[in-house]
């Protein structure tokens, strides 16, 4: 487990004395003292491995975010491109029933 600091342990030890019952042995308080530093060790490990998630998590969307953004610009580019092409076909196809169009009234009449 990792290194218990100083402050911990007299925070510990405080608390085990302010919570001591009349008739607790020295021993006894010691030891309570100890099962807190546990509890305040375990309590910080709980957090720093949920700060760590969490940091994941935020890491994780940025990166999706970007990854969103750069497909939304990518697709703006091709929807320009398909306009257009669009563009282009509409022209051609205007001018062929043109053509058409003065093809039948010459050679009809």
């Amino acid at each position: 487990m990792d290194k218990i600091s100083p402050e911990t342990k007299q925070e510990a030890l405080k608390i085990a004395k302010a919570t001591q019952k009349q008739g607790q042995t020295k021993e006894q308080t010691k030891l309570i003292a100890q099962g807190i530093e546990k509890g305040i060790a375990l309590y910080k490990k709980q957090q720093k491995q949920k700060a760590r998630e969490t940091s994941k998590v935020l890491k994780k969307r940025a990166k999706a975010k970007a990854n969103d953004q750069a497909i939304e610009q990518g697709g703006l580019s091709d929807q320009i491109q398909d306009s257009q092409g669009s563009s282009k076909l509409a022209w051609g196809l205007l001018g062929v029933s043109w053509i058409g169009f003065l093809v039948f009234y010459f050679f009809s009449g």
